[in-house]
Parts: structure tokens; C-alpha cells; sequence
């Protein structure tokens, strides 16, 4: 008697998915003109056209070098992109700017990058091992704003760095630095941090020297928010750490510690003016119109939208600041309604989904904690600027991710999703034990055998 046991590559499934996530931001462009012009121009073809290829090659990377890899997240993130593409162009037409033309050169990159990582990090496991490392780099670079002459402030925080007439934001750089040190100083500090530790009662107690990593956080947290004016990356940082702390040990402790510091320190920071700027658009935005009125025209923009929408190209969100950055959201709210908005929604949700899914299947703890950190990093990030623009929490700054504007964040944006998809094809894969021979090679979406031989 033997088993069968069949493996698939469900690469024809992502390659479908891909497609219909490119159809997206084909048909955001496509009707934008249609419906502001009353015809599609030659020119407008061949930008979709062109987008469809660059969705195809990322698909073909995958195909080439990660088989086995998740076949639901590349498809959602070209949803995420192509959408924000098409948003960004829609409101280039009405301002005359040409931010889309930069975020397609910054999305070549980020698919090179993307390329880059799958051809040449075919083993995740070589970030480990170089933790403190790491987090000195991550920590430098996301207090190398504050370094004067260096950092530039724009929209009332300090986190760009400026060189020439190019600025990018090295907190971008840092979350990629930190995950992984974050997952590789936790696998090898996990048991300490789980049993080490004085007990009263059945409370125990946590070690003054494994307090101090939270400390750091706090410390760092609380810096970038004073100095940097950075609500939004103070947030992301010390909540990934603590996410990433509870995951590796399941200590409620951890939660309870860190809730403690969470908020004393926004007894301290509440008293900052930029802070109570934040709280106050967000409880009552027509207490100062000319402070909040970027808020304000997001709530008449998304009101104005109802659940449908105007259509594409018949809104205003062009009335809207700074509306193809942080405020991308409302823009997409207005113009395909609450129900685009929930769909997009979703999007984020399954890309989170199926991250979370490969954190579950992997069979180590360095793969699993840095597959749910960058999880949550996107979780995080979507959650706190989506529940700030409509008014769900305050405010924080951050990007929202794949479809704002901005390149550093597009950019390491996909190498972090390179980097979960690497991890998925670890998991995914069949792995070759005595017991279970490769008997077959692998075919396109065809299954291989594994003989295993009766005890």
C-alpha cells in the first residue's frame, strides 16, 4: 500500500487573480476619462497596457523563482496599487501635477526590488542571526531626521531626509530593519522572556534586564513623537514591537506592562501642541475650520460620495490637501462610495489574512515571527490612517499602503511583501524526508507524487 500525497503551485490561480487586480487600475483609468472627457485617448491605452505588463512580470518572478508561493497576495497588492495609480492620476487631471507618472517609476522599482529579493534571498533565514545589529541601523535611521541640516520638516513633521531635490523617509527603511531584529533577538530570548522572572503568588514578574527592550521602545517612541512630530510612526513602532513580544511568548504580562507605559506616556503627551491639534480635529474638527479643514473636506467629500459614490472623475476630491497622500482614502470614499472604500477595506484584509496564514504554517519561529510582524506592520498602518481619515481615531500621518503617494514608502513596501512571499514558499513547499522520496519534478499546476512506502 503507499499514499499520494499532492502538492499544487496554484500559479495559474495567482496568474487569474493577477489579471483581475490589473483590470482595477485599468478600469479606474479607463473610466476616469471616459467620464470626464467622453473618449479614452491612444496615450491612455498604452499607460494600461503598460501596467498590465508590469503586473505580468511580477507574476512571472513569482512563477520563476518562488513556485510555491501564497497565490493571493501578489494579486491583492497589484489590486491595492493599481487602484491608488489610478486615484493618483484621476486627481493629477483636475491639479495638473504628474504625481502618477512618479509613482509608476516608483512601482518599477519596487517590482525590481520585489525581483531582486525573490532571485537572490532564496532563504529567508539569513536575516537571522545579526539582531543588535540590525537595531542599531533601524534606530539610526529613524532618528536620522533629527540630525539638523539632514532632516527636513514638511506638513509639520520632521521625518524626511533630504538629498538634492530628492527627500525619502528612513522610518520606511527602519520597520524592515527593526522587524527582523525584533523576530531574531525574541526567538533567541523567548524562554526568558516566557519563564525567567520573580513570582508573587501565581503572578510572575518580569526581570528588571528583560524590561529593558520595551524601555528602548518606549523611549524611542516617545522621542519621535516629541521631536519628529511623528504621531503615526511612534505608534507603528512601539505597537510592532509589543505585537511581536506577545506572538513570541504569549504573556499577557507583556500586554499589560506595555499598556501601562502606552498610557502613561499619553498622559504626558496629551499636553503637547501638535497632539492636542490631532485630538481636537478628531472630537470636534469645526472647533478651528482653518486648522482641520483638510478633515472637514474629507467628511463633506465622503458624505458627498454617499454609499455609491460619484463615479470615477464626476467627485471634487481635488478640494481635499494633500488628498493623493493621507488622505487617498477619502478621495476613494467620494468617488466610489462607502462600498469602494469597504472594498478596498477588504483588500487589506485578505493581503493581512493570508500573511498571517504563512506565519501559521511555518515550521520555525524566526519565519513565523517576522511573517506576522510584517503582517501587522501593514495591519497597524492601514487601521490607524483609514480610521483616522473617517474620523474613527485621531489623525496619526501614515501612509496608506500601496496607494498613497509616496516612493520610499511604495518602495519598501514591496520588499517587505518580497520577503512575506519568500517565507510562504518556504511553507508551502514539500519538504523531502526518506520516508517521503520526490518520485516526480514539478509541472506547471500539475501535482507531484510522493510515494511513501508502507511501514
Amino acid at each position: 500500500m503507499s499514499e499520494t500525497v499532492v502538492y499544487r503551485k496554484r500559479r495559474n490561480v495567482e496568474l487569474f487573480g493577477v489579471i483581475l487586480a490589473a483590470l482595477f487600475g485599468i478600469g479606474g483609468l479607463l473610466l476616469t476619462h471616459w467620464n470626464r472627457d467622453g473618449g479614452v485617448s491612444t496615450e491612455v491605452l498604452l499607460i494600461c497596457g503598460g501596467w498590465l505588463a508590469l503586473c505580468l512580470v511580477a507574476h512571472i518572478l513569482v512563477r520563476v523563482f518562488i513556485s510555491f508561493a501564497d497565490p493571493v497576495i501578489l494579486p491583492a497588492v497589484l489590486a491595492l496599487n493599481g487602484l491608488g495609480l489610478a486615484m493618483i492620476h484621476r486627481l493629477d487631471m483636475s491639479l495638473a501635477t504628474s504625481g502618477a507618472t512618479t509613482q509608476l517609476i516608483w512601482t518599477l522599482l519596487g517590482i525590481a526590488i520585489f525581483g531582486l529579493i525573490l532571485g537572490f534571498m532564496r532563504d529567508y533565514r539569513v536575516l537571522d542571526g545579526i539582531p543588535y545589529v540590525l537595531f542599531l541601523i533601524g534606530m539610526v535611521m529613524l532618528l536620522l531626521p533629527l540630525i539638523p541640516g539632514l532632516g527636513s520638516e514638511k506638513f509639520g513633521s520632521r521625518i524626511w531626509i533630504q538629498l538634492g531635490s530628492y527627500s525619502f523617509q528612513p522610518a520606511e527603511v527602519a520597520k524592515i530593519l527593526l522587524a527582523i531584529s525584533f523576530a531574531s533577538y525574541l526567538v533567541e530570548h523567548r524562554d526568558l522572556l516566557t519563564m525567567a522572572g520573580p513570582k508573587i503568588g501565581k503572578l510572575q514578574l518580569p526581570r528588571l534586564r528583560d524590561l529593558l527592550p520595551i524601555l528602548i521602545m518606549w523611549a524611542t517612541a516617545l522621542v519621535v513623537l516629541v521631536f519628529e512630530n511623528d504621531l503615526g510612526t511612534s505608534l507603528l513602532f512601539f505597537g510592532l514591537f509589543i505585537m511581536m513580544l506577545y506572538v513570541a511568548t504569549s504573556q499577557v504580562r507583556w500586554l499589560v506592562i506595555s499598556g501601562g507605559l502606552f498610557v502613561a506616556a499619553a498622559v504626558v503627551v496629551s499636553q503637547l501642541s501638535h497632539v492636542q491639534t490631532r485630538i481636537s480635529s478628531w472630537l470636534d474638527p469645526f472647533s478651528d475650520f482653518d486648522v482641520n479643514y483638510q478633515v472637514i473636506q474629507a467628511q463633506y467629500g465622503m458624505a458627498w460620495g454617499g454609499l455609491f459614490g460619484r463615479g470615477w472623475g464626476l467627485g471634487r476630491p481635488q478640494m481635499i490637501p494633500v488628498a493623493s497622500s493621507d488622505f487617498i482614502s477619502a478621495a476613494i470614499g467620494e468617488e466610489l462610495g462607502i462600498v469602494g472604500l469597504i472594498a478596498l477595506i477588504i483588500l487589506y484584509g485578505l493581503l493581512i489574512s493570508r500573511g498571517l496564514k504563512t506565519a501559521l504554517a511555518m515550521p520555525d519561529d524566526f519565519g513565523k515571527l517576522l511573517a506576522a510582524g510584517f503582517s501587522f506592520v501593514f495591519g497597524l498602518q492601514t487601521f490607524a490612517i483609514i480610521g483616522g481619515v473617517t474620523r474613527l481615531l485621531p489623525l496619526t500621518g501614515l501612509t496608506t499602503p500601496f496607494v498613497s503617494q509616496g516612493g520610499s514608502s511604495l518602495v519598501c513596501n514591496w520588499a517587505i511583501i518580497a520577503i512575506i512571499m519568500v517565507i510562504s514558499h518556504e511553507a508551502r513547499r514539500p519538504r523531502t524526508t526518506e520516508k517521503a522520496p520526490i518520485v516526480a519534478d514539478f509541472a506547471e499546476d500539475r501535482t507531484q507524487i510522493i510515494d511513501v512506502n508502507e511501514k
